[in-house]
């Protein structure tokens, strides 16, 4: 019988009771913030680039998934506790977890998207929603982009809306490779996305693959020189912003300059940011969803 139980503890011990709870025979521990959608809840992870002040909740939530009766759970729970030298940890609330088809019930979170009249984000295991759309074919997997993000389809509908036939396209920061297989679906020619994690490179040349597009996939590194007509990076504001001479030299003579992943809030900063570098791409809000902004300009000619 599974059983889901949730105990509580203080920030010094969430990470090693954590760890300590994994050694004892548990199956899987969350860590979860216990003064969530509370006035008391507070951000804990920087952006990055920035060094986080602290590493759990000064009230967490330890969530636990066991494979035994309360009994068994109350003992692998003692048995953790007195690894790491903390005195009993009482259980919060304890639950059984009904059977299911995990697969089908982790499939059903992910229902086609649709980003605009003509495109979609449809997973394998979903038909086509309309036979005439623009489709592209995506699994969740362990990279960014699944088309679910606002800041990801802000960006979808921005190149629905303005790729040109035959344009060259980068996707710096690639993740799922979901932006540049968008592009190559909507008509774009050269495609080349950057990444810094290898695994988004595995998972963006399978996806493309998948699409029957082709495009270059490299870290920043291995990316040829040369400008681009248009140049996304949905990423984060910080980032972003680190990057902006890097992104700035491969904008094309009346290329176009696309960066989402910043909150509202957050895109004066990075317009001034870029403006600083190179006043000669006219950045501004594109479009804003969920409190999250897309900005988009273009290199004069």
């Amino acid at each position: 019988m599974l059983l889901e139980i949730t105990l509580l503890t203080d920030e010094q011990h969430a990470e090693v009771l954590a760890d300590a709870l994994l050694n004892a025979g548990v199956l899987s521990v969350a860590v979860e913030d216990a003064d969530a959608q509370s006035e008391n809840e507070s951000p804990l992870f920087g952006e990055p680039g920035l060094e986080p002040a602290r590493h759990a909740w000064l009230r967490s939530r330890l969530r636990l998934l066991v494979d035994s009766d309360l009994l068994h759970a109350e003992r692998s729970i003692a048995a953790a506790g007195l690894a790491i030298g903390l005195p009993a940890t009482p259980i919060e609330s304890a639950k059984p977890v009904a059977e299911a088809d995990w697969v089908r019930v982790s499939q059903a979170q992910f229902p086609p998207t649709r980003i605009s009249e003509r495109l979609w984000i449809v997973p394998s295991w979903h038909a086509a929603p309309d036979p005439d759309a623009v489709v592209v074919q995506l699994d969740p997997g362990v990279a960014f982009g699944t088309g679910t993000h606002p800041t990801t389809q802000l960006c979808l509908a921005w190149l629905d809306q303005n790729i040109s036939a035959g344009s060259s396209v980068l996707d710096y920061g690639c993740g799922s490779g979901i932006l540049a297989i968008a592009a190559g679906k909507l008509g774009a020619g050269l495609l080349a996305g950057v990444d810094v994690d290898a695994q988004a490179l595995v998972a963006a040349r399978f996806n493309s693959r998948a699409n029957r597009v082709t495009a270059r996939y490299t870290d920043p590194a291995g990316l040829a020189s040369g400008a681009f007509d248009i140049v996304l990076a949905n990423i984060l504001s910080n980032p972003l912003k680190l990057l902006a001479p890097a992104l700035l030299t491969r904008v094309a003579p009346g290329g176009a300059l696309v960066l989402s992943g910043l909150l509202e809030r957050q895109a004066d900063d990075v317009i001034a940011t870029y403006r600083a570098f190179d006043r000669g791409v006219d950045l501004s809000v594109w479009r804003v969803s969920e409190g999250w902004a897309c900005l988009a300009g273009r290199r004069s000619k």
